[in-house]
């Protein structure tokens, strides 16, 4: 038997005999070639370009759709699976925005793979995104910012989604946290779509945060009412929703004599409720206020002014000097003549 010595150049052309010659032109080649051709009048090689460079071209743009979609069905269910456990267990807004990373990193990761192998030069096109990246930054500065603004109420977390909030000018429960909006839905039904950039920058408060809200209703009444009187009987509209008070360390309830008005002595009557009461025990306490002042007796002024009118003994004179009339220039000149 003889022995056959393999060169490692033999065994190299050997294992590459499958691959592409290096002299078939390209797909971009062989279109330019053939578009001269036809402008040129031959239309012979439209069958060879057909069989060799746009049937291999199709099928592969195929492929890569067709791996475009089964990636984006991955990345889809991928973005329900990791980001349900973090709504449930965490936030559902961090849940969200989790979400949306997962689906955006999977489809980025998937476009470019299926451009790499179809031969798409990435280098090139980084370059020109990156070129048309700042282009579109300097144009879109403040969509940029309100993307800006959302990713840090997203980390820091002011609120969340569920939460009564006023912001921007606008007070309402947070539907959806998006990267670019907040979508607010307002008590009497309203939705509204707040750009990120506007809540960042300015003050928000959180009202629903809390469990305990504290009920405060400004009272005036009567100089001529008994202070001790007047405290029993706000005690008493107090005493009246006990059951929904909160006790506790700086909680309960408390009646305070705030200061002396201009027409009234202002009281304010303070208590502890659940965030979840707190305009019904708003309303609830300032109709046993009412009730229980009417029952003492006690009147609740309106605001008032006394004027003062001073009459001066000249006032007649004065006023009958003005009322004298001068003699016409016409009466006098005749006098004169």
């Amino acid at each position: 038997m003889t022995e056959t010595n393999l060169s490692p150049t033999t065994i190299a052309s050997e294992m590459n005999l499958g691959a592409t010659d290096p002299s078939t032109p390209s797909f971009a080649d062989a279109t330019s070639d053939l578009i001269t051709q036809m402008t040129e009048g031959n239309f012979d090689g439209l069958t060879d370009y057909a069989t060799t460079h746009l049937a291999p071209a199709l099928l592969s743009a195929g492929l890569g759709l067709f791996v475009i979609f089964i990636g984006y069905l991955v990345a889809k269910y991928l973005m329900r699976v990791i980001s349900r456990p973090v709504c449930r267990r965490v936030d559902e807004t961090l849940g969200k925005f989790v979400g949306k990373m997962v689906f955006y990193s999977i489809m980025f990761a998937v476009v470019g793979g299926v451009l790499t192998k179809l031969g798409a030069p990435l280098g090139g096109l980084a370059a020109m995104l990156a070129a048309a990246g700042f282009a579109v930054g300097l144009a879109f500065q403040g969509t940029l910012s309100n993307f800006a603004s959302g990713v840090l109420m997203l980390v820091f977390r002011p609120f969340k989604v569920g939460d009564v909030v006023n912001a921007a000018g606008v007070t309402g429960k947070v539907d959806e946290i998006d990267l670019f909006t907040t979508t607010l839905d307002t008590p009497d039904n309203r939705r509204i779509i707040v750009p990120n950039s506007a809540i960042a920058g300015g003050t928000i408060e959180n009202i629903s945060h809390h469990q305990h809200r504290r009920v405060e209703v400004p009272v005036g009444v009567d100089y001529s009412a008994d202070l001790q009187t007047t405290r029993d009987a706000l005690q008493n509209a107090v005493d009246q929703l006990s059951a929904n008070v909160i006790q506790g360390e700086n909680r309960g309830s408390a009646v305070v004599l705030a200061g002396l008005g201009d027409s009234a002595v202002n009281w304010k009557v303070r208590m502890w409720v659940a965030s979840s009461n707190f305009w019904p025990m708003t309303e609830a306490l300032t109709g046993e206020i009412k009730t229980q002042l009417d029952a003492a007796e006690i009147g609740i002024p309106f605001p008032q002014m006394d004027v003062h009118v001073h009459q001066f003994a000249d006032a007649a004179a004065i006023a009958e000097k003005a009322g004298r009339t001068r003699p016409t220039r016409r009466g006098a000149d005749r006098m004169v003549g």
